[in-house]
Order: C-alpha cells, then structure tokens, then sequence
C-alpha cells in the first residue's frame, strides 16, 4: 500500500451479512462499512475443485474469504477502500464441514463431534479496492495476493482446535430445532447456546465466531509493507 493510502486512512468494509463478525470489529473499536458479497459458495468450491484438485478444508476457507472479499472488491462503493472477506469452513477427522442448513443434518453433526476435537479454519482476506480491476470470476484461479498486477491483497488462515462435551441426543435435537447452528460452518456458535457443549477452544476464539481483530491487524501491515508471496496461516 502506498503512503498515500496510508496517510488518508482507507475505509474498511466488511464483505459479510454476520452480525456476529460486526459485532467482533465494533467490539475492537474499528470503524467500517458493511456490503455484502453475492458469491454462489458450492459454485466457488466446485469450479476450484474442477481447476486444481482437491482442496484441504483451510485452502476451501481462504478462497471462499478471497471470493467474498474480491467480489465486493469489484464494485464501485467499494473504491478506495480496504475490503475484509472471511468464510469458515469446519474440520473433523479430515472432512469439511460448511453450513448444515437443515436440522436432520445438524443433527447428525453433532452426533459425529461430540466426545471429539475438530478445527474451525476462518479465512480471512484483505483486498485494495483501489487496485482490484477484475472480478471474481476470472480473478483467484492459480494468483497469488499481489503478483497479479492487478490486484493488492494479503490472506491468512486462522485454525482453531475445539473439544466438544457430550450432549444427549435430546439436547442435541432440541439445539437443532433451535435454529442456531443452521447457519453457521460446523453447526455451532461459541457466543450461543452451543456454548455448554463446547469443553476447550485451543486458539483464537473471535475468529471461531467468525472473525479475528488479530488476523486483520496482520494484514494491514502487511499490505502497508508490501505484497507477500502468499497468505500465511496460525494456529
């Protein structure tokens, strides 16, 4: 990022929907916008899938992040500004686990987690928009965060170990009927009723809910500082 940039204090904006992610970064005293990307998520997978091969369930969650970020990236409110894309993907005995959408498959989820220790990878990426020139479609396919020469950005990876308790299978049910975990990568949220199953966090636990103030601060410096060659990763 240029000193330019730097001096007039780009604009972030937050390419997601999830109040928990707004309410991480209001709680961290950041001031941003919210736009919400359009990216068809099984479309993204698939079309990588088809292009590179298998993908681990980190590598599915920062280019579902970068999908976000660049497509929100590619628009005319976001010029000038710095965008944030993040996606969690949940991992258990080397499966992805995205959103369970239906309650029969919460359900079964949580049958297969609990008494078990998974990850929840949270990408996380942050696009220049006043260098993003192309669009999500043609953009992330086998390009590294600034080698393109179109597009400024910097990604990581934030993973997560977490150790569920044992609940029966009525309280199981009862969540699931709940609503809650519908939406959410792994079918649980730490800041809700998951909270009681949930017996260890080994890692970083805002970007369990969906965002991490630490991961993003490490992006800004690193695109104040310059591109580099590719995202990194913590655990």
């Amino acid at each position: 990022m240029s000193s330019a940039h730097r001096d007039r204090a780009p604009r972030l904006i937050l390419a997601s929907a999830s109040p928990s992610r707004r309410q991480i970064l209001e709680a961290a005293g950041l001031d941003f916008e919210v736009v919400v990307s359009e990216v068809d998520e099984p479309a993204v997978v698939a079309s990588a899938v088809e292009a590179l091969g298998p993908l681990s369930p980190a590598e599915e969650a920062l280019l579902l992040a970068r999908t976000k970020a660049e497509d929100v990236a590619s628009r005319g409110a976001a010029r000038g500004a710095l965008v944030l894309g993040c996606d969690s993907v949940f991992e258990l005995d080397g499966v992805a686990y995205g959103k369970p959408y239906e309650i029969e498959v919460a359900v079964e989820r949580w049958r297969q987690m609990r008494g078990s220790t998974g990850t929840l990878h949270t990408g996380h990426w942050l696009v220049d928009a006043a260098s993003a020139t192309r669009t999500t479609g043609s953009s992330w396919l086998g390009q590294q965060p600034g080698h393109d020469g179109e597009l400024q950005a910097a990604g990581e990876t934030v993973s997560t170990r977490i150790t569920f308790g044992r609940p029966t299978d009525e309280q199981i049910r009862t969540y699931a009927e709940s609503g809650e975990p519908l939406n959410c990568a792994g079918a649980f949220t730490l800041e809700g009723a998951a909270a009681e199953f949930i017996e260890h966090v080994d890692g970083d636990r805002e970007s369990v809910i969906g965002v991490s103030p630490a991961a993003l601060a490490r992006l800004r410096a690193q695109l104040e500082d310059g591109p580099v060659p590719q995202p990194g990763s913590s655990s």
